[in-house]
């Protein structure tokens, strides 16, 4: 996959303890009620992109959740939102069907029980606008690998 750039909003977190899973929830209610996405300049699409990155070590440490869009520039990142730079890499594509978050958990269950050789660079979920349906959702997930 090609480098592309992120702007967004961010939370620090850990899967430990189901951390995550609450404080992305608190992540996403944030993007919606702060309308989040109407401050995002330069956007290359309506994809609403939820990234994994700055992992400590791997699944089990601390990483850093980006919920954003993809942008053609990080010159112009508004107070308050973080820019990151993902460099171009190797993914293994995941698809998730069903009711939100449930699939989107199920296929992060389904990741941590396989063994990849991940390169725990960059991992990220887009919501293409058109599958955003939370009854009826399709999500890729795209995992970075060596």
């Amino acid at each position: 996959m090609e480098s592309f750039k992120i702007i967004g909003i961010s939370v620090r977190t850990i899967n430990k303890g189901n951390q995550a899973q609450g404080d992305i929830n608190d992540l996403w209610n944030r993007w919606f009620s702060k309308n989040i996405a109407s401050r995002i300049p330069n956007k290359v699409s309506d994809n609403l992109y939820n990234m994994y990155t700055d992992y400590d070590s791997d699944e089990n440490g601390y990483y850093t959740c980006i919920l954003g869009y993809s942008v053609t520039s990080l010159d112009s990142i508004p107070k308050g939102l973080i820019g990151k730079y993902i460099p171009k890499g190797n993914y293994k594509e995941f698809n998730s069907k069903g009711k939100l978050p449930d699939c989107i958990i199920k296929t992060w269950e389904t990741i941590w029980g396989l063994k990849f050789n991940r390169s725990y660079i960059a991992d990220f979920d887009v919501y293409d606008p058109k599958t955003m349906d939370p009854e009826n959702a399709e999500v890729k997930t795209y995992l970075s690998i060596n």
